[in-house]
């Protein structure tokens, strides 16, 4: 049932109009009725849900909004001259192709910002490795002595950056499904981690998904690249400043990994940085996302000693291949953030070294293809356990690549993992798929897990 969040009668029966409609009421749209509030614009809310995230943050700080619930009333996006729209509403939802035909401005949040920010942007998007390289560049400017605003799809939503005075620098995580709606992007420097396949139940396939990502290069900023990867290798454009890297040996210009006397040492050209036993961060997968944070740095021009002893300090982030416990001799990882399987492929490759592993993945398949995942496991995972709604379609695509049990719950998952892995192993929560199926986000499942694991330790001691 539709419902009103606000003393107003049904736009449909007073025949109320609104310049600007504010689509979703999570997140990134209170955020949006904040900054049009600011700017005293009037303007209405509307959400597909009954009961969306920030309802009551609404109605006690903003009770005069109109906000119209239940649906995405085309009566009022008709009539729109402006749609403001949030990330997880896709442009191809019928009602915003409608209004968009009818001559509507669809744009998102990010856009609003582009068009206000007084300070050079730096955007970084990935499949992966988009959140630990925004807050490794973040602590490296502040280390540098200047001032910096993270935000976007990570944290604080980006017009809540304009609260404060303006940085030096704006460092802006942004999703795909906010480069879907972004025009004035032009950044001073940009990068495209990776593309892997993740989100293709909104996507056509990879190949789209990849155009949507690359639009995080608009402008004629610097373009840093991951030669490694080769949908990020295809944007090299010769009209713009390029920066690259890889975990290769570079050659001039370029930052990557050289051996010297058997010990590898991230590197820019011939020039020696940083050995990779100084890093608190694992994996292959964080060394590229070192690398590309350095060349991002150097292209704002920040003092490579800063942002080395930076490099040094940053122990990573929660939920991303975090090391949780030593319980009997065996590491516990906590990756739930691997929503997708480029992201669990990376997280499985940065502990192939440390022997016997487990692997509890599952949740919510977004028509993934796990294919690759299978290639994964099969080389470096001795024992998978499955949970979630989806564990029967990971069953199926893993069947034969190793052992494979199931489990109703994180703590049955955990307890099962103690059981199987022996003295010297690791256990890895790398789910390869999205938690909403078991759990309100990432983050909940994360700390679900982390919670099972020290109640397992507590037992032990």
């Amino acid at each position: 049932m539709n419902g009103v969040c606000s003393n107003i009668e049904d736009m449909t029966k007073t025949g109320e109009q609104f310049d600007t409609v504010i689509v979703g009421l999570g997140k990134t749209g209170m955020s949006c009725v904040r900054y049009l509030s600011g700017q005293g614009r009037s303007f209405v809310v509307i959400d597909s849900r009954s009961e969306p995230p920030e309802l009551d943050t609404l109605r006690q700080n903003y009770a005069d909004v109109p906000c119209y619930l239940g649906s995405l009333h085309e009566g009022i996006l008709s009539t729109a001259r402006q749609i403001i729209i949030s990330p997880g509403v896709a442009l191809t939802e019928p009602a915003i192709t409608a209004a968009a035909a009818n001559g509507a401005a669809v744009i998102g949040d990010i856009e609003l910002f582009c068009l206000q920010a007084s300070a050079p942007i730096i955007a970084i998007t990935g499949s992966n490795g988009k959140s630990t390289v925004a807050s490794m560049l973040h602590e490296m400017i502040l280390r540098s002595g200047k001032r910096s605003g993270l935000g976007g799809n990570i944290g604080t939503p980006a017009l809540d950056l304009f609260s404060t005075d303006a940085p030096d620098f704006y460092v802006l995580e942004l999703s795909s499904f906010q480069l879907e709606s972004i025009y004035s992007l032009n950044s001073v420097v940009a990068v495209m981690l990776n593309v892997t396949e993740d989100h293709m139940d909104r996507y056509q396939d990879i190949n789209s998904y990849a155009q949507v990502k690359k639009k995080v290069y608009a402008g004629d900023g610097v373009m840093v690249i991951n030669l490694d990867d080769k949908f990020a290798a295809s944007v090299e454009n010769r009209d713009r400043k390029s920066i690259t890297y890889s975990l290769r040996e570079p050659s001039t210009g370029m930052f990557g990994i050289r051996t010297v006397d058997g010990e590898r040492l991230l590197a820019y050209g011939t020039e020696l940085l940083l050995p990779i036993s100084a890093l608190q961060i694992r994996g292959d997968h964080n060394l590229s996302n070192a690398l590309a944070v350095l060349a991002l740095g150097m292209a704002i021009d920040l003092p490579m000693p800063a942002m080395l002893d930076s490099l040094k300090e940053f122990a990573g982030l929660p939920h991303r291949c975090q090391w949780l416990a030593r319980i009997d001799g065996v590491d516990w990882y906590n990756d739930s953030k691997g929503t997708n399987v480029g992201a669990s492929r990376a997280a499985i490759n940065g502990l192939a070294a440390a022997g016997d592993l487990i692997l509890i993945a599952g949740g919510v398949a977004k028509d993934a293809d796990f294919s690759q995942l299978a290639e994964t496991v099969r080389e470096h995972v001795r024992a998978v356990i499955l949970i979630g709604r989806d564990a029967n379609v990971l069953a199926a695509a893993l069947e034969g690549t190793c052992r494979i049990y199931s489990a109703i719950s994180i703590d049955a998952a955990v307890h099962l993992a103690a059981e199987l892995v022996g003295e010297g192993g690791s256990v890895l929560l790398s789910p390869a798929c999205a938690s909403f199926d078991m759990f309100a986000d990432y983050q909940a499942r994360g700390e679900a897990f982390s919670q099972a694991v020290s109640s397992l330790e507590k037992g032990h001691r």
